[in-house]
């Protein structure tokens, strides 16, 4: 395998990342939802994109965690859920998006101390030993990752009950749910201020 002309060499500027316009383009740029780039589409378990390409943006988030509230209420799941993120660019707003939308929809939210990086089997591993013995109050889990994907990418990932990964027949609900709230101006997503909900007896 042949070496790579930048191993061991501090990255040039011109390859890196600009998180502070990345991050602006999440909370500024609207999907179009007629537009299948833009939409809400899962791969394993979950969402990924950039939210400079209009794939990851805080309306998919919104869109994304109320589909999930509505799908788990139908099936039942109520008991906590524990998020976790990585050190992705986008992580840290699109954490700050899902927990203001679980907390409007009276989700009991598990975080990392200290809002830090939390690996996905550790949240994987989380919800097995909270369910370990129970029938009912089951847990399930969302890392904000996209994985192995670029530094501009995003990414949101679900864990049902079972540790995860969650299985299409779980995700597609999600996913088509989403979709519908985009396409609908995001009308139905509850959502509570970010200091209301840090501050709410849901979020610990």
């Amino acid at each position: 395998m042949a070496t790579h002309e930048l191993a061991g060499k501090p990255a040039p500027p011109e390859i890196l990342t600009n998180i502070p316009r990345l991050v602006t383009a999440y909370f500024t740029r609207r999907p179009d939802p007629e537009n299948p780039a833009e939409q809400v589409v899962f791969g394993t378990s979950g969402h990924r994109g950039s939210a400079l390409h209009g794939a990851f943006n805080e309306d998919h988030v919104l869109a994304i965690t109320q589909a999930l509230c509505e799908v788990r209420a139908a099936d039942g799941i109520d008991g906590p859920l524990f998020v976790g993120i990585d050190t992705h660019g986008l992580s840290e707003p699109a954490l700050v998006t899902t927990v203001e939308v679980l907390a409007g929809n009276g989700v009991s939210v598990v975080l990392e101390e200290g809002l830090g990086a939390t690996p996905t089997p550790v949240i994987s591993h989380a919800i097995l030993c909270w369910n370990r013995g129970r029938s009912r109050a089951l847990a399930d889990g969302v890392v904000i990752t996209p994985s192995h994907n670029p530094p501009e990418d995003g990414g949101f990932k679900y864990n049902p009950p079972s540790g995860g990964p969650a299985a299409s027949s779980v995700t597609s609900r999600i996913q088509d749910r989403a979709n519908e709230i985009l396409s609908q101006g995001l009308a139905g997503v509850r959502r509570l201020p970010w200091k209301q909900a840090m501050a709410s007896s849901d979020v610990c």
